[in-house]
């Protein structure tokens, strides 16, 4: 099984769409697929029930008030974790992942929130002796403004890997409130946005596939 935690402590990053389209990717993929909610709003819990029948299944875990083990077979856990996680959370959930997943937008909030969140995930033993993936990831941009080229500087002095840019894009409120994804549906505007999402696809698998010797 391969778990992926999507977190940050910055609320609005965008923590749910990006839990949500990477659990419709999965499953899309033929993967077994768990969606775990942690936060008390229980969004993706929400777009679940949105869902149509006809979509490609996802499995939904209520983890708002503990974190249990995720059903038999599952082969993806997305765990959508709440901006108001405590320490001890963010270790436990660390723990749990093979990967993590940090949305961030342009913003001096967002990015000063981002930057105490990664700086929290770099003192946990997993994280500092390079057993766990991290990556980051800009959320909502647009090419060729002062925004996007501001967070361009903030992202590459992080010291993770900044691994997707995604795009801003109506297609993704559009798409929530039907319970579908991008990796649901077909036509070229949505390929094109789907591309967006191919680095950061290939990086999760690599966390899944073992080293080579």
């Amino acid at each position: 099984m391969l778990t992926v935690l999507v977190a940050n402590i910055k609320g609005g990053c965008g923590k749910t769409t990006v839990a949500t389209q990477l659990a419709a990717a999965f499953a899309k993929a033929g993967h077994a697929t768990v969606l775990a909610d942690v936060d008390r709003q229980r969004s993706s819990l929400g777009w679940l029930g949105r869902r149509p029948a006809d979509a490609a299944a996802i499995v939904g875990v209520d983890w708002t008030k503990e974190f249990d083990h995720p059903p038999r077979h599952t082969a993806r856990l997305v765990i959508d974790a709440p901006a108001a996680l405590k320490g001890k959370q963010i270790e436990e959930l660390v723990k749990m992942c093979d990967v993590v997943i940090s949305p961030v937008l342009p913003g001096a909030f967002d990015e000063a929130a981002t930057k105490r969140f990664l700086d929290k995930l770099d003192e946990l033993k997993p994280i500092a002796r390079n057993k766990k993936g991290v990556a980051v990831v800009g959320n909502r941009l647009r090419p060729r403004t002062r925004a996007a080229e501001h967070l361009d500087g903030f992202l590459s002095e992080l010291g993770h890997r900044v691994v997707a840019r995604l795009r801003d894009s109506t297609l993704y409120p559009e798409t929530a409130a039907s319970g579908l994804s991008l990796f649901d549906l077909t036509g070229k505007r949505v390929v094109e946005q789907r591309v967006d999402w191919r680095p950061l696809l290939a990086f999760i698998e690599a966390c899944a596939s073992p080293p080579a010797r």
